[in-house]
């Protein structure tokens, strides 16, 4: 296991999460990513890594009671980043694929706008 740290999208502070050393982190965002299924950092048991997705057949027995999911929720200021922070929610997305192609999540319109600055 490896300690990693992820930024809150909205004030910087730092969180931890302890990782396997194979990662499949896709983003991190102040706002869920559709259709991605996210657990509470609080709900992480310590034993299992976070990025294994728990209906992954081939990282996980049968039976696992732990639901599937697509990331991790963090929440600015909990423990995982030793009280500091806004106390604002964010997210750790995994790379998710479906059929064996890589899930692209919908992104707003203003992310694919396209701007021209140098329009008078």
């Amino acid at each position: 296991m490896v300690t990693v740290t992820y930024h809150c999208p909205r004030c910087g502070a730092v969180a931890a999460l302890d990782r396997d050393a194979y990662l499949a982190d896709k983003c991190v965002t102040p706002d869920p990513l559709d259709g991605w299924k996210y657990i509470p950092a609080y709900e992480l048991d310590g034993e299992t890594d976070p990025g294994e997705r728990a209906d992954s057949a081939d990282r996980r027995s049968a039976g696992s009671a732990a639901e599937p999911h697509d990331g991790v929720e963090l929440v600015c200021g909990a423990a995982e980043t030793d009280g500091e922070g806004c106390g604002e929610p964010y997210y750790l997305s995994f790379v998710r694929f479906e059929a064996g192609t890589e899930v692209e999540p919908d992104r707003p319109a203003a992310v694919d706008a396209d701007f021209d600055f140098l329009r008078r």
